[in-house]
């Protein structure tokens, strides 16, 4: 299911995932959703594709995530 709003992430994204990063997440994830649309395992897929794109902007950093420069 997509995610109109950061606020309707799930909790473990939220608790974690600084604003900027949660938005990532959510815009990854429906766009994934959408793009594997009659697949068994879209919302894995989604998730998965959600976290790859943090982690291209996001490096965790002991209990926090903090963003990458270039």
């Amino acid at each position: 299911m997509p995610y109109p709003t950061n606020r309707d992430l799930p909790s473990s994204v939220r608790a974690h995932l600084p604003d900027h990063a949660q938005d990532i997440y959510r815009e990854a994830f429906n766009h994934a959703f959408a793009a594997h649309a009659g697949e068994m395992d879209r919302e894995e897929r989604a998730h998965r594709i959600a976290w790859a794109a943090v982690k291209r902007s996001y490096v965790k950093a002991g209990e926090s995530w903090v963003q990458r420069y270039p």
